[in-house]
């Protein structure tokens, strides 16, 4: 890559699938801006493991953005009085963040339009996931139109694209696309209660699904679990 190649700012977690769309990104020439939010999680050492994970892949610039969503309440991961869910729940999860997806791409499209990008990418996913109503390819799409709605570029004429390489993949796919790709999957977190030091606890809808995704995948889990 070089200067010449086109910048995108990719949304980072540190979990699973944000990583191996930072790293699909950077396979398609992007010279790739990490954005992340501290919103008040509970899981906040995600954040140090979106750190390493940045630094590692040769992030040109790592973002960490704090907007504190546990002043709005309304889901456990930001409820500490809640309990995070281990089981099947019927419908959406108290997991699901309002608006949280929708809070993270419009500071993306903020910094997207300051860095002269037309390019976001984000880890969506609506295969292997916990029904959240903004992982879903029809929401992707109605946010892309809004970005191009909502700004001065888009105004002017430019075209913003909405990447969501992984909305329709399992994640045995998921995790087999990142190893072709090089991401050491030890580095992720993608547990909703994990230590600060990032252990899982291993019973978490997040967590269920991972050891799912990594045993359907043939691939050993490296995960720190509890």
């Amino acid at each position: 890559m070089n200067s010449d190649s086109p910048n995108a700012v990719v949304l980072v977690s540190g979990g699973l699938d944000s990583a191996t769309v930072f790293a699909y990104a950077q396979s398609k020439g992007y010279r790739c801006y990490a954005l992340s939010m501290d919103y008040g999680q509970r899981h906040v050492s995600e954040l140090k493991f979106a750190r390493r994970m940045c630094a590692k892949l040769g992030a040109v610039e790592h973002k960490i953005i704090k907007i504190d969503l546990s002043e709005l309440g309304g889901s456990s991961l930001t409820d500490h009085d809640q309990s995070i869910p281990t089981g099947d729940t019927e419908g959406i999860p108290s997991t699901y963040v309002p608006a949280r997806n929708t809070i993270m791409l419009s500071v993306a499209l903020g910094w997207a339009e300051v860095l002269d990008s037309r390019d976001i990418f984000i880890g969506a996913n609506a295969i292997d996931y916990s029904g959240y109503p903004d992982c879903r390819p029809e929401y992707i799409e109605t946010f892309e139109t809004l970005a191009n709605r909502a700004t001065k570029a888009g105004v002017e004429g430019a075209t913003f694209k909405i990447h969501a390489p992984l909305i329709d993949m399992k994640k045995a796919d998921i995790i087999h696309l990142g190893c072709k790709l090089g991401i050491d999957y030890s580095q992720t977190i993608s547990c909703y209660q994990a230590t600060f030091s990032g252990a899982a606890c291993g019973i978490c809808d997040s967590c269920r699904i991972r050891k799912q995704g990594f045993l359907e995948a043939g691939v050993n889990d490296p995960t720190v679990y509890l």
